[in-house]
């Protein structure tokens, strides 16, 4: 068994938790903590997970949201069992899965005029 580490970004339900519903309501609650971020930057680590975050912008949100940084990361350790492909075995031959060929019919001539 191998196991990795799943983390969950709480960012967005926390602000929802406190009212907030649009992105652009926490630039100026980070700002009072020193941290400067554009509005297309915080739409971004509100709806995304981020893959790296500043300890001073984690530090902002919590103290902006008056949260802890286990509200707002949760860290999951998942173990994923060995996956051993094998081959199924064939069922019988490839004409079994194979549609019959079609056949094209010729309508019969129409009596043709005088």
């Amino acid at each position: 068994m191998t196991k990795r580490v799943e983390t969950v970004w709480n960012l967005r339900r926390l602000m929802a938790d406190q009212g907030l519903f649009k992105t652009t309501e926490l630039i100026p609650m980070l700002e009072d903590f020193g941290v400067s971020l554009s509005r297309e930057q915080v739409f971004r680590l509100v709806i995304q997970t981020p893959e790296r975050a500043n300890l001073n912008f984690i530090g902002a949100v919590c103290a902006a949201l008056k949260c802890t940084v286990s509200d707002l990361i949760e860290v999951r350790v998942v173990e994923e069992k060995a996956v051993v492909n094998t081959v199924e075995p064939s069922r019988g031959s490839i004409r079994n899965i194979r549609p019959k060929p079609a056949r094209i019919h010729r309508p019969p001539h129409a009596p043709q005029g005088k």
